[in-house]
């Protein structure tokens, strides 16, 4: 039995939010860890964003996906969901994706129905699967995944092109074939945000990306409207942009590092994190 699938399985089913930072690199989810978070999610944004470089438009496929869950398990202990894109293919491809993700021990993952090359949800000119083609995707999901513990997070972009109507209708259709959880991506008002959950359809997740088509709330206010999960999954990657390129410019211009002392963390502190000590504690129960 994994233990990351057991919580994450347990979280959903008692009451109350599940509040879920998102990061693209080993760093971002080992600090979400640090920080006391029972779960946290890897952005496909991030993992576009800080990891390669580029946007979030579908540049990245299955393998860096791969390569960076791989890297994240290897220095975190903590339950995963993981942003898998469209799955990228059809059928055959998804059941790679659903058991290679199994493999490496998440404990949960997205499918959306946006047509390859994906954009990221909250960016215009997104154009979506036809319905029967993203009911089947998520059926091989469900259909491929080999320990039942295994979350399945069924993502609609069709809000944007289609209207809530169709996005609803893929929704209660992506239920039927036994996904876990439903999330609409953007939805444009506080009021569409109670639509989904008013419908009852099944637990909800919601997405607060800052700045994007969606209404940023706490995960109090979601929770109050009917949410389960809310994710943030792109905040750690844009503040790293926001304020790196800062100290980047003030470095440029003047040369001179120290006015910056109080916004990063110390040597020390650095190392803390990344887990030194316990390398240095395992030395010593070999040297002696």
């Amino acid at each position: 039995m994994n233990k990351h699938r057991k919580k994450l399985r347990e979280l959903m089913a008692k009451p109350g939010m599940i509040a879920v930072p998102g990061g693209g690199t080993p760093l971002d989810i080992l600090l979400a860890q640090q920080a006391g978070f029972d779960v946290a999610y890897m952005t496909g944004y991030g993992t576009a964003c800080v990891r390669y470089g580029v946007p979030d438009i579908g540049l990245i496929g299955y393998g860096e996906l791969e390569d960076t869950v791989r890297a994240i398990r290897m220095v975190t202990d903590i339950p995963l969901i993981v942003d898998c894109d469209t799955g990228y293919g059809d059928i055959a491809n998804v059941k790679r994706t659903v058991q290679g993700m199994e493999a490496l021990g998440v404990a949960g993952i997205q499918i959306e129905d946006q047509v390859w090359p994906k954009k990221c949800g909250h960016m215009e000119g997104k154009f979506v699967e036809p319905r029967d083609v993203a009911i089947r995707k998520v059926k091989a999901a469900i259909a491929a995944r080999q320990d039942k513990d295994l979350l399945i997070i069924a993502r609609t972009d069709a809000r944007g092109p289609h209207g809530m109507d169709e996005a609803m209708a893929r929704a209660r259709a992506f239920m039927d074939v036994g996904a876990d959880m439903i999330f609409f991506d953007g939805p444009k008002s506080i009021e569409e945000l109670r639509q989904i959950c008013d419908a009852k359809i099944g637990p909800q997740m919601a997405n607060m990306s800052e700045t994007g088509l969606t209404p940023i709330l706490s995960a109090k206010e979601l929770e109050e409207i009917g949410f389960k999960l809310t994710i943030w999954p792109s905040t750690t990657s844009r503040i790293a942009v926001r304020q790196v390129s800062q100290f980047l410019k003030h470095l440029k211009e003047t040369g001179d590092s120290r006015p910056w002392l109080d916004r990063m963390a110390s040597l020390t502190e650095t190392n803390a994190a990344l887990g030194l000590g316990d390398v240095k504690t395992f030395e010593k129960t070999i040297t002696g």
